[in-house]
């Protein structure tokens, strides 16, 4: 800094000392600047806190928010182009009820359900990261982009506009001390760095067509988010409803004990064994030995060894009736003992029975003799 320069910024000094602890005067703006002036105050203090507001009601969690910009950070040194997201919470939730959906199965009605819940709960973490998306290409970067130039230039002028007014009133102040040439001059850069700073305001001030429609833009992504968020809790609501219905109306079982087959130890033939204290009859098929379990009176449970299918092959008995609603489907009664073919997937198999093939659901049966395994 020059001689000139220092002894400028002194002389500034000793003016505002004057002013703060003398009392002294110094030159007063007009009541249209001063609003102005206020105003802008205003908005720059309103940017600040809405920004940080607006980030906070996207992304609520600050360590998230710490980790998620520690990484893109190290993401742009390292020159990788793609970004991490921000764990949404639906997300985290749609991702537990999925995992423990798919280890209950889709045999379980309440696994079913848990998948589809977690299923939708994706989908409104996807719309959401979508609303994160939007806010912050309409609202976020414009405002920044305002607070970054045109509040920033302003608040320059301003404070440039004071350094001048404080160098005018200074030498006004030592009038006679100081040539008039300088005092003029001073005067001049005041008035002209006023002049740029109060336009400057009231271009911005008047512009408010841009502030509201980023509001808009804010608003509309908002409602986006929403009627999308609404539209798939509907559509899950619906099917919670039917998996609800239908488990209601689905024929009660009742608990049974399994007989567990096993190989003779005397000549290595297979059969059924049951509980030991019950009384059971010894019946020889095809020169097998089995050991059945009698049927008690009004018991749903018959022998599962009335039929050499029980024995050497894949074989299920039918616990409810099922009459097919459509082609290719196989019907049967209670009771029914069915051969096993394949299972075509996670809710059908494919069995006979009396010389008839053809589909039928696996809730509706149980396996006695099990499928190899693949």
């Amino acid at each position: 800094m020059s001689v000139s320069g220092m002894k400028k910024q002194l002389h500034k000094a000793s003016q505002l000392l004057n002013e703060r602890l003398m009392g002294a005067e110094g030159t007063k703006m007009d009541e249209d600047f001063l609003r102005m002036e206020k105003s802008v105050a205003v908005i720059h203090t309103l940017l600040l806190e809405l920004l940080s507001k607006t980030t906070e009601f996207l992304q609520p969690n600050p360590a998230y928010r710490a980790k998620l910009s520690m990484l893109n950070t190290m993401s742009r040194i390292r020159g990788q182009g793609r970004s991490t997201g921000y764990p949404q919470t639906e997300s985290m939730l749609g991702d537990c009820m999925l995992q423990y959906g798919q280890e209950l199965g889709a045999a379980s009605e309440f696994g079913g359900a848990l998948t589809g819940v977690g299923d939708a709960l994706q989908q409104v973490a996807q719309a959401r990261d979508t609303l994160d998306v939007h806010v912050k290409r309409t609202f976020i970067d414009p405002l920044q982009d305002l607070n970054n130039t045109e509040l920033k230039e302003i608040r320059f002028q301003l404070k440039k506009m004071n350094g001048r007014r404080l160098d005018f009133d200074y030498k006004k102040r030592r009038k006679g001390k100081v040539p008039v040439e300088e005092v003029r001059q001073a005067w001049d850069k005041f008035t002209s760095s006023k002049e740029l700073a109060e336009r400057s305001m009231f271009i911005l001030l008047q512009n408010d067509v841009d502030r509201l429609s980023h509001l808009a833009a804010m608003v509309t992504a908002l409602l986006d988010f929403h009627r999308n968020a609404h539209r798939i809790l509907l559509g899950l609501h619906g099917n919670l409803q039917a998996r609800l219905t239908a488990a209601s109306n689905k024929p009660g079982r009742r608990f049974r004990s399994k007989k567990i087959r096993v190989r003779s130890e005397h000549n290595g033939s297979i059969g059924f064994y049951h509980q030991p204290s019950i009384t059971s009859a010894a019946s020889s098929v095809a020169g097998e030995q089995v050991t059945v379990l009698p049927s008690r009176p009004g018991s749903p449970v018959s022998s599962y060894a009335d039929s050499k299918l029980v024995l050497d092959q894949p074989c299920c008995r039918a616990m409810y009736s099922f009459h097919p609603n459509h082609e290719g489907e196989l019907g049967f009664s209670e009771g029914d003992i069915i051969v096993l073919t394949c299972q075509v997937d996670a809710n059908w198999y494919e069995g006979s029975l009396g010389g008839r093939s053809g589909l039928f659901p696996v809730s509706y049966v149980d396996v006695l003799v099990p499928l190899p395994l693949p």
